[in-house]
């Protein structure tokens, strides 16, 4: 090998280098993009499992919520129903005459 062919190895090297080094720079930028993505979605993640949490507690307490009036409705009509029961039982025991 001459010297001018050295010389144009040695060129050829020093523009990949340079073409690698621009190369390797994108792609630390795109690994660091990579993480700052991966944190975010570990972080969404958090957040979601937080969220899912809360959403099962509320809808727990709507459960307990719904459920009152119904229990109410219950024992108003048990309640009534008693009233119905114990006025006819009282009518009968009192020789169906009305007082």
């Amino acid at each position: 090998m001459n010297q001018d062919e050295i010389s144009e190895k040695l060129i050829e090297v020093d523009q990949r280098s340079k073409s690698n080094k621009h190369r390797i720079d994108s792609m630390e930028k795109r690994q660091d993009n990579l993480e700052q993505l991966t944190n975010a979605f570990s972080v969404m993640q958090k957040e979601q499992e937080y969220i899912k949490e809360d959403v099962g507690e509320i809808k727990a307490d709507v459960k307990i919520l719904a459920e009152k009036p119904a229990k109410r409705w219950e024992s108003v009509v048990d309640k009534a129903v008693s009233v119905v029961v114990g006025a006819m039982v009282g009518y009968l025991l009192s020789g169906g005459r009305l007082p």
